[in-house]
């Protein structure tokens, strides 16, 4: 095998109370990207379609995520052409750089025959994703290779734990037309918190995670607050009280900011109610006359896959 077709999911990372912690895959939302081996040596980025993004190796979060990868193996007699067919908009909020990254160091593996499992990857991809945010978070690089809820228990060492979505939960996501860098959002955070609300953010990860393993949807919906980052970060995201208002009136477990924004999530039980939010999320922004785009999506079980 020379070449390889990939769909590099889009996640959603943070899920209200998890930040840098906890993320999931999306199932019909995501890039598309074209691995190949070639006779020259290294990894070159050769066709960017749908973004304005460098083709420069080491300014590009595939190559980026590529070459640390290739850094742990024995050098090789031949190297890497990569094209990259982006539908998540960079500063979306639901894993653009992610998908990106993922998709590289899958690819390559695949092509080398599977040195490196899933799990293993997602120390390279995160590479990615610190020259994209300058922070390497594991959030929306995990879900993007592993599928389902992940959870980084740790970052030093590294410790991901994948959980499976309960079969009924459904994302709708909505994208105003926006763009929010990373490492902007990241900029409004403070750096302590208080106990108190550290101690009901870390009952909602636990919360939620519980939730998520017994298939308890209503524990799911109440643990999905966030006491720190939200509050800080939706003042950047236009009509986000209405959106999540609207969300919950419509039958949403929860709803919360997706990854550092702008879009905004909603999880709920059923594909019925989850596009019920979605035409609910729509005429907020209509009447706002807002450009936007809406995802409904499963959650997706296996990540970043061969096409």
């Amino acid at each position: 095998m020379t070449n390889i077709k990939l769909f590099c999911p889009a996640t959603i990372a943070n899920l209200s109370c998890g930040f840098d912690v906890l993320g999931l895959c999306l199932d019909n939302a995501g890039d598309e990207m074209i691995v190949r081996k070639v006779d020259q040596k290294g990894v070159r980025i050769t066709k960017i379609v749908g973004a304005d993004l460098p083709l420069e190796t080491e300014k590009n979060v595939s190559g980026v995520a590529a070459l640390a990868m290739l850094a742990t193996l024995d050098e090789l007699d031949f190297g890497f052409e990569i094209e990259i067919y982006k539908n998540i908009k960079a500063g979306s909020g639901i894993g653009s750089s992610a998908a990106s990254s993922a998709g590289a160091v899958f690819g390559i593996n695949e092509l080398l025959g599977r040195p490196y499992s899933r799990k293993d990857l997602v120390q390279f991809a995160m590479q990615g994703e610190k020259l994209a945010s300058g922070n390497a978070h594991a959030d929306n690089v995990a879900p993007a290779l592993l599928g389902g809820f992940t959870l980084v228990r740790s970052y030093a060492p590294l410790d991901i734990i994948r959980i499976d979505s309960p079969e009924e939960l459904y994302a709708t996501v909505v994208h105003p037309q926006i763009e929010l860098k990373t490492s902007d959002a990241r900029s409004v955070l403070k750096q302590n918190v208080s106990l108190k609300s550290a101690i009901m953010q870390w009952g909602n990860v636990g919360g939620l995670v519980a939730g998520l393993y017994t298939k308890d949807y209503e524990l799911i919906g109440r643990s999905l607050h966030d006491e720190i980052v939200e509050p800080l970060r939706s003042v950047l995201i236009p009509g986000f009280d209405q959106i999540k208002q609207t969300a919950y009136e419509n039958g949403a477990l929860g709803s919360g900011i997706s990854g550092s924004g702008p879009s905004i999530f909603a999880l709920s039980r059923g594909k019925e109610t989850a596009d019920q939010i979605a035409k609910a999320m729509s005429d907020v922004y209509e009447k706002m006359n807002l450009p936007y785009e809406i995802h409904v999506s499963k959650i997706n079980p296996d990540g970043v896959r061969v096409l």
